[in-house]
């Protein structure tokens, strides 16, 4: 029989193995070109799928696209052709259910936003698809290890309903966070009707603090970055457009915004929210993902940054 000397020593001997095994992990993020909106996008992504094994079949997915302000032709919001092509692409993989939903942090009229962005035009029956996330019922739901003075946030219900989030950013510069990619997306799921327009609980509570907190308390995600067209500068809303020509996807967030940031020649490691999520994920290490598809550097295109931020320049 083992004693507890035998018992400790295997125990610690696996927990080394396990410690070697998490700091040697690398997530996958698929890097695909598409030249413009007029490509076969839907291939593009039901691949994509495939290729992360996905598991789609008998799912209920929950689409979380960006949309911030009214335009049909500034980059600002996830443009509705990549949308529509996401939609369609998880129902021929034999999703059981792919809802879209959003909730503006700057503009009540959301299905206004909506129709003036193209979503009406390009995504079949979207209004019977898409749910407002800023009036949606919600759930108390506690930080268990908050980065931000927050304890807990209130969220929209259908969140919880859903058996994956696919957050759909507009690859683009922020102001403040340097980046607005896949995880800052989750901003939207916040309701405006508990917490106002704009959602100021997120800015005092820390912003990058609260990117992290989102990001923990939704463990089945999965990311496609719209990076075809994208906004430099004065992002994300004041930018101009950028034309990168990448869908950018995976299943771990941090590493897919570490690798958009990589793309646009940003530094991932000075963008202070990926900081905070390596800290508390030891398995995890900034620009250790391995790439699928194009390299970093056959796509990297050098995004202008605001004036404030050129300190989070990536030195190629």
């Amino acid at each position: 029989m083992m004693n507890r000397r035998h018992f400790l020593l295997g125990s610690f001997a696996c927990l080394a193995a396990c410690h070697g095994n998490r700091t040697s992990l690398r997530h996958s993020v698929t890097i695909a070109r598409a030249a413009s909106y007029s490509a076969d996008l839907v291939d593009l992504i039901r691949r994509i799928l495939v290729e992360h094994r996905v598991a789609v079949k008998g799912q209920r997915i929950l689409l979380k696209p960006n949309l911030v302000e009214f335009s049909s032709s500034a980059p600002i919001n996830t443009h509705p052709v990549l949308v529509a092509s996401v939609v369609e692409a998880f129902i021929s993989l034999g999703a059981a259910q792919v809802c879209i939903g959003e909730g503006p942090g700057h503009r009540r009229m959301t299905l206004d936003m909506a129709e003036a962005a193209g979503f009406f035009q390009s995504i079949p029956g979207f209004e019977k698809r898409f749910t407002d996330l800023n009036i949606d019922a919600v759930v108390l739901t506690r930080l268990p290890r908050p980065f931000s003075s927050l304890s807990g946030l209130y969220l929209p219900q259908t969140v919880f309903d859903c058996d994956l989030v696919v957050s759909l950013p507009k690859m683009k510069t922020h102001h403040w966070t340097g980046a607005t990619l896949s995880m800052k997306n989750l901003f939207g799921i916040v309701p405006g009707a508990v917490y106002g327009w704009p959602k100021n609980i997120l800015h005092w509570a820390g912003i990058d603090e609260c990117i992290a907190d989102l990001h923990f308390l939704f463990p089945r995600q999965f990311s496609i970055v719209d990076g075809i067209e994208g906004m430099e500068g004065n992002g994300p809303i004041l930018g101009t457009p950028k034309w990168a020509g990448v869908v950018v996807a995976g299943s771990h967030p941090p590493s897919v915004d570490a690798t958009c940031c990589e793309i646009m020649q940003i530094d991932p490691r000075k963008i202070k929210y990926l900081k905070l999520i390596s800290r508390r994920d030891p398995a995890w290490n900034i620009g250790a993902s391995r790439q699928i598809g194009e390299s970093i550097e056959s796509v990297g295109t050098r995004f202008a940054l605001h004036p404030d931020l050129e300190a989070l320049r990536l030195v190629v």
